[in-house]
């Protein structure tokens, strides 16, 4: 199906209906597939709206779009003219703050207490970030001799690198999307986005800011649909997408790797952890619950940089069990407009199927319950959603699927450890790196153990600060390549060193 052919299917995009659409050359459609699915919230199983499944012809559509535009007036602006309008998104997310915040509670069901302060404004905030960055940023000059002695100046520039496929996750849906469309348009390109099934309708809400800001068409494109035989698998297949980013599974991350080897497109990806927190007996056990409490529990566990084993040291090990358990347990279950609501669900019935596994295994296994490890009874209007117990375990031997496999909820294993080198040992003995925290009051303490992390991000004394400027991604099965500030120019743009014979 051609974009044409597309647009004459366009439909309005109805934000207050809750249907998802396609957003292809400026327009939205339902594409051709005829095929829809039930976006579910997990608050309650209700059906929000239907969701369109994307088939080849509208990758396709997309994909020639976003190419189309290169050579569009996208393609002509200055970087000042771009960035404007990447400031005018920015500013239309915000105006818009409330719509984006029904959306994405309703499809993640978190609280909006969190979405309203992370989620919308952080997701708003990574496209003035990236435009800022774009328009300082330099490259390298050389003079360089030659026989002659009359010399030569190298000069880099740096050009877009095409079509962008961006993957995105559902557990911070618009931030993460965001956080790789931002620099992608900042530098010139144009996207793709396919985000997940669970998570559609911000995608699809960006599209109207996106016009109203003046967006020229095919730059930002959104196709629905699933991995495996369906729009994600298209798309990385495609042969006129220049480069793909995706945050998820490490294995759906080797399968887009797979894809992407056809051609030899670049790859920046974001994928599992399981990452650890280090107690010290030195800490300020006040700010470490605080600390810790939020890494293992926010947004329902559903947090890539979050935390599912804690080792502590022996000295405070039974008080810091007893602190994180009152906490766990102090926690509100409840709708998200709800001010005292600080938990949500998981973000959906099969995930939680997933979740739940772990917490019969870890039984199985003879694990320690600390407090969780079922379901918590609801009301009878919620009774329905994804509702899960915040779980904390201890016990467990080192080499246990509890302790070495990514979870993904509102869980933790706590143990015990006797010195420095143990701690470091027992952090890194994972094939995962994405993140880890320590907590220590001792200052060399903390530089010395952070820099023996075989992680991307550790924090000493933090969790979730985060300077956009900085490098952010993972180690080992944790990710490939580094985004924010300049780092993410190394994969959105191509550099040309330019060699003047003077």
């Amino acid at each position: 199906m051609t974009v044409q052919a597309l647009k004459k299917a366009s439909v309005s995009f109805d934000s207050a209906r809750k249907d998802a659409a396609h957003f292809i050359d400026g327009a939205f459609t339902n594409g051709s597939t005829g095929r829809f699915w039930e976006n579910r919230t997990p608050l309650d199983n209700s059906v929000i709206g239907r969701v369109p499944e994307g088939g080849k012809a509208e990758i396709d559509a997309a994909v020639r779009a976003a190419k189309a535009a290169l050579s569009g007036p996208w393609g002509r602006m200055t970087v000042t003219e771009r960035t404007d309008i990447l400031a005018r998104v920015a500013d239309g997310i915000n105006a818009r703050l409330e719509e984006f915040l029904a959306a994405e509670c309703l499809d993640t069901g978190k609280p909006s207490s969190l979405a309203r302060h992370l989620d919308i404004p952080r997701g708003a905030a990574n496209f003035k970030m990236f435009a800022d960055t774009v328009k300082t940023v330099s490259t390298e000059t050389f003079i360089l001799p030659t026989p002659d002695g009359r010399n030569a100046i190298n000069y880099g520039l740096r050009k877009p690198k095409g079509v962008i496929a961006v993957i995105s996750p559902w557990n911070l849906p618009l931030l993460l999307m965001t956080w790789k469309v931002g620099p992608a348009l900042a530098c010139g390109n144009t996207v793709v986005v396919k985000p997940s099934e669970e998570t559609p309708l911000t995608a699809t809400l960006l599209g109207e800011v996106m016009n109203a800001a003046g967006m020229p068409k095919g730059v930002y494109n959104v196709v629905h649909g699933f991995g495996p035989n369906s729009a994600g698998e298209f798309l990385t297949q495609h042969p006129l997408v220049n480069g793909i980013t995706f945050t998820g599974e490490t294995r759906t991350g080797e399968a887009i790797m797979r894809q992407a080897a056809l051609g030899i497109r670049q790859v920046s990806f974001e994928l599992g952890g399981k990452n650890p927190a280090l107690v010290f007996a030195d800490a300020d056990l006040d700010k470490t619950i605080e600390g810790v409490m939020r890494s293992c529990f926010s947004n329902c566990g559903q947090v890539c940089l979050g935390t599912e084993r804690v080792y502590v040291e022996r000295p405070i090990f039974d008080a810091f069990v007893a602190r994180l358990k009152a906490g766990a347990e102090s926690l509100k279950l409840g709708r998200p407009e709800d001010p005292v609501t600080n938990l949500g669900p998981l973000v959906s019935k099969e995930h939680r199927e997933k979740v739940l596994s772990y917490y019969r295994k870890a039984a199985a296994e003879g694990a320690t319950v600390v407090t969780g490890g079922g379901v918590p009874t609801m009301p009878a209007d919620l009774a329905d959603g994804a509702w899960i117990e915040p779980t904390i375990w201890t016990g467990l031997p080192d080499d246990s699927p509890i302790v070495n496999e990514e979870i993904f909820g509102p869980c933790c294993h706590i143990r015990p450890f006797d010195d420095e080198e143990e701690a470091v040992r027992l952090a890194n003995s994972t094939p995962y790196g994405l993140a880890a925290s320590v907590w220590t009051e001792n200052l060399s303490r903390g530089h010395r153990v952070a820099a023996q992390m075989d992680v991307g991000i550790c924090w000493v004394n933090s969790w979730f600060l985060r300077d956009l400027r900085t490098a952010f991604g993972g180690a080992k099965q944790s990710g490939i390549g580094r985004e924010g500030g300049l780092h993410s120019l190394e994969f959105y743009t191509e550099l040309t060193n330019v060699c003047v014979k003077l």
